[in-house]
């Protein structure tokens, strides 16, 4: 079957973590992507680190199925070939830093004249306008910023989030905002002109601190892995390890206690037989849980929570994730090339049952360059004089 968005053209300027999230997304649904990074080194994410049979763990994980041109943007040539890519293009992505893309000529007003039909989106820290417009925007300061961090971690401290999540957040507003105006486009023929802020896209998924400290006038406090609404919601410990429960319901928590714990007089207890209520006397709570879960090991904790129909879980390194049972029996995981070899991919989420995820390479920088600007129409002569000139193509090593 055909992919949802084959004879889609994305062209991106992008670096980093948000707007390659954004694209590779769109290149798993079949869009071809056409990635404009720097001669000198390309995307700075290729060079992170070098974990990945000497690719970066970063770049590895956001940029397969895309196409690689390299140009020098500062030489006029440069900018002509890219905008040249744009105007055949359905869509342009950029995250540059504030206004670099104006300066470049890439920015979205320009970009649409006697363009309606393409769809613009620019991803930036803090958006146009406002006192933060031109600060620096990395993924911590963002997390900062949103009030993140101040929610994140112990008493004992603050903490940003294990994985980039403002860059996460903003890049998947992109993608879906991209889906939202090409379905618009097949309707009235327009096309769009986006703007994705990582605060505001962060801001958004504060939802329930949020309205809890705008209308008790409180600070919600970190709680390490409890959840400042429900109980019992935390770590309880067994007689060789540790296992996480959710209660998220009174009918759960009745559940928990006569079905698991073996506690039946909990149900009724006035201090737990309510959310509310345990919520109130949350530390009372999870001593009644933990007192009965620390005599059963974690198997039969597990077994007995899992029989019950009690949302559990346990927490996993990251090597067991990849070794994740639930992936393995699903068979989630497939191959994709990058430069040094090869290395697994897990399959996007969204699976279409009649279309599979394209998945394509991970692309060594300018690896494209020719064929991209063969396929916009430059003749061989002009593409060959680009490339000796040094706009298109790597710079020497």
């Amino acid at each position: 079957m055909t992919a949802p968005l084959d004879g889609c053209t994305v062209v991106s300027l992008e670096q980093a973590v948000a707007a390659p999230l954004a694209t590779r997304n769109l290149a798993d649904l079949g869009a071809r992507v056409i990635k404009i990074e720097r001669r000198d080194g390309g995307d700075f994410a290729r060079d992170y680190d070098h974990v990945v049979d000497g690719t970066g763990a970063h770049f590895v994980w956001l940029n397969r199925g895309k196409e690689s041109l390299a140009v020098d943007l500062k030489a006029a040539e440069g900018r002509t070939v890219v905008r040249e890519l744009i105007d055949g293009a359905d869509v342009f992505v950029q995250n540059l830093a504030p206004g670099a893309a104006a300066r470049l000529g890439l920015d979205a007003a320009a970009l649409r004249v006697g363009n309606p039909r393409l769809i613009t989106v620019d991803i930036s820290g803090y958006g146009t306008g406002g006192p933060y417009e031109q600060r620096k925007a990395y993924d911590m300061l963002v997390q900062a910023e949103a009030g993140l961090i101040s929610i994140n971690g112990t008493a004992d401290g603050y903490a940003k989030t294990g994985i980039p999540v403002s860059d996460i957040a903003s890049g998947m507003y992109c993608a879906q905002s991209v889906l939202a105006a090409l379905l618009r486009r097949e309707r009235t023929g327009e096309g769009a002109a986006v703007e994705i802020s990582m605060l505001e896209a962060t801001v958004e998924w504060m939802g329930h601190p949020m309205y809890t400290q705008m209308f008790t006038g409180v600070q919600p406090p970190r709680l390490g892995v409890s959840h400042i609404s429900i109980a019992p919601y935390d770590s309880y410990p067994t007689t060789d390890g540790e296992v996480l429960i959710g209660v998220q319901s009174d009918r759960g928590w009745r559940d928990l206690v006569e079905q698991v714990l073996g506690a039946p007089e909990l149900a009724d207890d006035p201090r737990f037989a309510t959310n509310i209520a345990r919520v109130a006397n949350r530390a009372a709570c999870d001593a009644a849980v933990a007192e009965r879960t620390a005599v059963l090991t974690t198997a039969d904790l597990d077994d007995r929570l899992a029989a019950a129909g009690v949302p559990a879980g346990q927490v996993k390194l990251v090597g067991d994730m990849v070794d994740h049972p639930q992936l393995t029996a699903r068979d989630r995981w497939r191959s994709v090339t990058i430069p040094g070899g090869r290395a697994p991919a897990l399959l996007p989420p969204a699976t279409f049952a009649d279309s599979p995820a394209v998945m394509g390479a991970v692309p060594a920088l300018g690896q494209h360059t020719a064929e991209i600007l063969r396929r916009a129409g430059l003749p061989d002569d002009r593409i060959a004089e680009l490339i000796r000139s040094g706009v298109v193509g790597p710079a020497e090593q």
